[in-house]
């Protein structure tokens, strides 16, 4: 009986080519280390981390925690990876908000809706999103007043080429009570919506769950501040020289990086959430017409839940798309991680460890992100027998 030879057996000739491309590729990751290593060492370049523990020594414009130049560059990267999720989570909400509402306009069956919501659409994705952001510092920058005559709404809000301006609360118990109720109530709308879905199941009766939830959000936060917390206490922006001073502010740069990446996202968005609508069967719209819904209820009862299997999954890449393009914020100023990192670059000469760091916290809320927006796609995907 001849002998079978090991080399045409397709799983040993799959195995050995991957042990070779394995090998290959350690090998010259650590011929690029050892090399880049040595011209390190060659520019009396240190490498590692211990550069985080070093006085910054510069200042950042914007910064959501108490910074100084005499802090560290590890704070001064937090503060700017905090600006960078701020923008991301803002404008996320924002944008899918923004795309459900633009998605349902443009199938609307008003000519004018639908037309201009189609040209808004069309205009913006295929427009840079870098030229959209210089469109929106200029705005901003160029047609708002000055500081002098800016717009004023009841001495509380002032709109100028300086920002935005508004009220901010002072910490204190109140706020704090406040805040414990939000939480509580946001507990307890999952809560409530859980178990009206398991008794709707059962009964066929559906409960008011947004009532339930509104009231718990109003009620509880009320029922602690009353019972538990001081009062509120407001700091109001005032004009100052020539700049306002006190309460919260939005300046140019987050404005402008806000907006564009809002709109421009949305506009994506609203694709998905188009093509989501449509993918569902026109016999459920003939369904829920035989049982006398109106409009409104049979875009919220029967199209969207049924919609959502086809939207989350594009939706969940936009989301990702709108993180990692904050990170254009460093062509308008605006100090985001990628800004910060590259300031610390420029001082430290650390290129290596910086770029490491950019790409490591990218990563992590890419990879974050994705996990929750595949749990909600899991929990929304269609159950079969």
């Amino acid at each position: 009986m001849e002998k079978k030879n090991v080399l045409n057996d397709p799983k040993v000739r799959s195995l050995f080519f991957q042990v070779v491309i394995f090998l290959t590729v350690l090998i010259l990751g650590v011929g690029l280390f050892k090399e880049t290593q040595l011209n390190l060492e060659k520019q009396n370049i240190a490498s590692g981390f211990d550069f985080l523990k070093k006085e910054a020594g510069f200042e950042i414009g914007e910064s959501l925690i108490e910074y100084l130049p005499s802090d560290s560059y590890a704070k001064a990267l937090i503060v700017g990876l905090i600006n960078t999720l701020k923008v991301a989570v803002i404008g996320n909400v924002l944008a899918v908000f923004l795309g459900i509402i633009l998605g349902i306009a443009r199938l609307s069956k008003n000519f004018l809706i639908s037309s201009f919501t189609k040209s808004y659409i069309e205009i913006i994705r295929n427009t840079p999103l870098l030229l959209q952001l210089f469109l929106w510092y200029a705005i901003i920058t160029e047609s708002f007043p000055s500081v002098k005559a800016a717009h004023n709404f009841f001495d509380l809000i002032y709109i100028c080429n300086r920002g935005f301006f508004f009220p901010s609360i002072v910490g204190n118990s109140g706020l704090t009570m406040i805040l414990i109720g939000l939480a509580i109530a946001l507990v307890g709308s999952f809560v409530s919506a859980y178990f009206s879905k398991k008794k709707q199941e059962r009964t066929g009766q559906q409960y008011p769950v947004l009532a339930i939830n509104i009231a718990l959000f109003i009620l509880v936060p009320t029922l602690l501040y009353f019972f538990f917390g001081e009062s509120l206490q407001f700091d109001l922006p005032e004009l100052a020289g020539f700049n306002f001073r006190g309460g919260m502010s939005f300046s140019p740069e987050f404005s402008a990086l806000l907006l564009g990446l809002v709109f421009y996202t949305s506009a994506f968005n609203a694709e998905i959430v188009r093509a989501g609508i449509q993918s569902v069967d026109h016999g459920q719209w003939e369904a829920a017409a035989s049982l006398a819904l109106s409009p409104y209820r049979t875009m919220k009862l029967v199209i969207l839940p049924q919609a959502m299997r086809v939207i989350i999954p594009p939706l969940t890449s936009q989301i990702l798309n709108l993180t990692k393009n904050s990170s254009l914020a460093v062509a308008i100023g605006f100090p985001d991680f990628v800004s910060v990192a590259n300031t610390t670059m420029n001082q430290t000469g650390q290129a290596i460890e910086a770029v490491a760091l950019i790409m490591l916290c990218y990563l992590v809320i890419s990879l974050s992100t994705s996990f929750v927006m595949n749990s909600y796609n899991k929990a929304k995907a269609l159950r079969e027998r």
